[in-house]
């Protein structure tokens, strides 16, 4: 499959993967449906709008995730649909209904609409490391996690990872769905996601990083696994392309400790404030569980290292104003 005169679909364009994904969409000369919350509000469209080719070949769509059927006539004519649309909060007032609920349901909805739609050959759904890694098994330095790894929904409910639990959910709904329709779904799986945001809001794992600059403790777990968004979106539109791509892919660059990942940023940017806590250069660095990159590199992902997303996210915070240095 081919960009030239393509039809695809995008959901949830506005945000920090898709966002990417509508780009080199349209680079390469696909026809990109985007849909997002609100197609009036400049702050979620504008930074699509001004891509290149988005004038000639990107249509906004207004689109809700728990809106059963809202999809059926963005997709129809489309060859392809990529389903980044999901909550991304790790904590709320309702799990259910801010988190779990709408990934579900979307996910469901999303695949509702392509099962109408002859022309749709692949669904490809951005899932999460989250759906893979929390099922009990030890992430030791020995450990290398796989595709065939598969997070169990009852430890993230008993511990309250509402965003593992959903991403895992959905994804068992996905492929359940798959299975009963014969539609073709691969699923992305990225860990912690680096790199320049094109959008001009703040997303959750490029403010970690704004946080470390500040010397604040923001780790969301001691260990990051962690994966460019140009990378990301690559292997979206690689795992469209690619006829022999299925099943799930994990994205991961390396895994590494929350305190590498601040003294990277503080020998790239001498300026920020390192953690009192990770001062010590002279202590051996922890050893984290390693990640398969085989599958990944079979699409062709050539994962662009952690020094320079990292140097790439400030450089990034910095022209958009959440960063002075």
């Amino acid at each position: 499959m081919s960009g030239a005169e393509k039809v695809v679909c995008v959901t949830g364009a506005s945000g920090f993967i898709a966002s990417w994904l509508v780009k080199l969409l349209l680079q390469r000369g696909y026809t990109v449906k985007a849909t997002v919350r609100d197609p009036n509000d400049p702050k979620k469209t504008q930074h699509l709008l001004s891509l290149e080719g988005a004038k000639e070949r990107l249509h906004l769509f207004k689109a809700e995730l728990v809106d059963e059927g809202c999809f059926d006539s963005i997709v129809d004519g489309c060859q392809g649909v990529f389903h980044a649309a999901s909550p991304v909060f790790l904590s709320a007032a309702d799990p259910q209904a801010e988190i779990i609920g709408p990934a579900v349901k979307g996910t469901l909805n999303v695949l509702k609409s392509c099962a109408k739609v002859a022309s749709i050959k692949r669904v490809v759904i951005t899932s999460s490391l989250a759906s893979v890694v929390h099922n009990g098994r030890p992430l030791t330095p020995d450990v290398v996690v796989d595709e065939t790894w598969f997070s169990d929904p009852v430890l993230c409910e008993e511990g309250k990872r509402w965003y593992m639990l959903s991403k895992t959910l959905a994804e068992q709904a996905a492929w359940r769905f798959a299975k009963d329709t014969g539609i073709d779904v691969v699923t992305i799986h990225p860990g912690m996601v680096f790199g320049p945001l094109l959008q001009p809001a703040l997303n959750s794992s490029s403010e970690v990083i704004l946080n470390l600059t500040k010397g604040e403790h923001s780790f969301p777990s001691p260990t990051c696994a962690f994966i460019d968004v140009r990378d990301v979106a690559y292997a979206h539109i690689q795992a469209f392309e690619v006829p022999s791509a299925c099943g799930r892919y994990c994205l991961v660059e390396r895994s590494v400790p929350y305190s590498e990942v601040q003294k990277t940023l503080s020998e790239l940017h001498p300026t920020v404030h390192l953690n009192e806590k990770y001062e010590d250069h002279s202590k051996p660095p922890e050893q984290t569980y390693q990640v398969s990159k085989e599958k990944a590199k079979s699409l062709g992902v050539s994962f662009v290292p952690l020094e320079v997303s990292l140097r790439d996210t400030v450089e990034s915070l910095k022209s958009k104003g959440f960063l002075s240095l």
